[in-house]
């Protein structure tokens, strides 16, 4: 029967990899689309397969994802687990080396997935509640080796101070998933090492006192109006629940009006997402004009740019998250405005940092802008959006030095 042959010769053409296959390409679907914006369909059409095909590997679409998100986590867990393997006294231990090897294999293993890393970062919080422990728990893993090192060089840091600092250096890896800026495999490595090794020496502001005055929170005053009380409504739902899991009705019901009212200034969900998007990237554009005039310099901007963007972040902090977590669901129509409207504020930033650093190029300080701009947000989750004045001045100290370096940073 010729039925026979051609299963057999499609079972041979099978890869032996094909479950790999199927997890790269879950992770680059989910991480450009987003979870909700990602089918079944669309990533057996990226492995080049059917549908039915996949549903032979994975019985429903949460499960691939699953299998993307954590899968991105155990490889960072991997490319460290031979810190667990070095004695003291052992060729290795050195905390320095120590220290090197570790930001080179995380370095080279978050190159590998650029495309598809930021997924565990923003995509993670649709996991469920024990898949959320996993993941968590494998960052922790990662973020304790990267201690280790830390803990030799600097004995007399906190652990408040230690989980800062390898988190902070986390960040500055992974915020190359965040953009395509473009630079040498070498070049990137060099950059990242440099920023690593500010960060990992840099002395902290005290710890905070008792009585810390919190820092000010944004507020829209009900004589505000509708408009901005439904911006902000939306943007603490979206923060809480996700865009996708946000309504119209329910954004009217956090807003305090009937859900026709919304209407009247948005054409729906989506819009209000992208008004809150060109707002905050027009307020951060607007911020480099005004700092730029009032600067004596580039140190001083680059400054005032960190303190600016520090304060707006701390105040306003949903849409510092929001802005990262869901790009993928602003209107096709903006997005093209708002990332030109992004790149040029990059590269403002840029501009004052190579007058400041004449020794980094061009493309390596728009590397460290974005991985400046990334820091805020991570740092802010890390610390609970525990939003007071020592939290901002954690944050502003390590943006400086990110930016600046240890010789140029004032």
């Amino acid at each position: 029967m010729p039925a026979t042959p051609e299963v057999g010769a499609e079972r041979r053409r099978r890869p032996k990899d094909r479950k790999e296959q199927i997890a790269r390409a879950s992770a680059e679907a989910f991480s450009e689309l987003g979870y909700h914006g990602v089918s079944m369909e669309d990533i057996a059409g990226r492995v080049g397969v059917t549908a039915a095909s996949l549903y032979r590997h994975y019985s429903r679409k949460y499960d691939l994802f699953r299998v993307a998100v954590l899968g991105l986590g155990q490889q960072l867990v991997e490319c460290t687990a031979f810190v667990d393997d070095v004695s003291e006294g052992e060729p290795g231990a050195d905390p320095e080396q120590l220290w090197d090897r570790i930001v080179t294999e995380l370095i080279d293993t978050t190159l590998r997935n650029r495309t598809s890393g930021g997924l565990y970062r923003w995509e993670g919080r649709y996991l469920s509640d024990d898949d959320q422990e996993v993941l968590n728990a494998q960052i922790k893993l990662v973020n304790r080796r990267l201690q280790r090192p830390l803990s030799l060089l600097r004995p007399k840091l906190s652990s408040r101070q230690r989980w800062t600092l390898s988190s902070a250096v986390l960040s500055v890896i992974g915020s190359i998933t965040d953009h395509r800026a473009q630079l040498s495999t070498n070049e990137i490595h060099a950059t990242l090492t440099r920023i690593a090794r500010d960060i990992r020496d840099i002395d902290l502001p005290g710890e905070a006192a008792p009585r810390d005055r919190a820092a000010t929170r944004a507020v829209v005053h009900p004589a505000a109006g509708e408009y901005e009380r439904i911006l902000a409504a939306a943007m603490l739902l979206f923060h809480e629940r996700g865009y996708r899991d946000t309504g119209m009705d329910d954004i009217a019901a956090a807003a305090g009006m009937p859900t026709t009212s919304l209407y009247r200034f948005f054409t729906g969900k989506s819009a209000i997402l992208a008004a809150a998007y060109r707002r905050a990237a027009d307020r951060v554009s607007g911020d480099v004009s005004t700092i730029l005039a009032e600067s004596d310099g580039p140190v001083d901007a680059v400054s005032r740019l960190v303190d600016t963007y520090v304060r707006r972040s701390f105040a306003d902090p949903e849409i510092a998250y929001v802005y990262y977590a869901e790009r993928m669901n602003v209107p096709a129509e903006e997005q093209a405005a708002l990332h030109n409207i992004q790149r040029a504020t990059t590269e403002a930033w840029g501009r004052q940092v190579c007058e400041a650093v004449p020794e980094i190029t061009p493309a390596e300080a728009r590397f460290a802008v974005h991985a400046a701009f990334a820091l805020v947000v991570d740092l802010g989750r890390l610390m609970g959006y525990e939003y007071t004045e020592q939290s901002q001045a954690v944050v502003r100290q390590l943006l400086r030095i990110t930016l600046l370096g240890a010789a140029h940073n004032p």
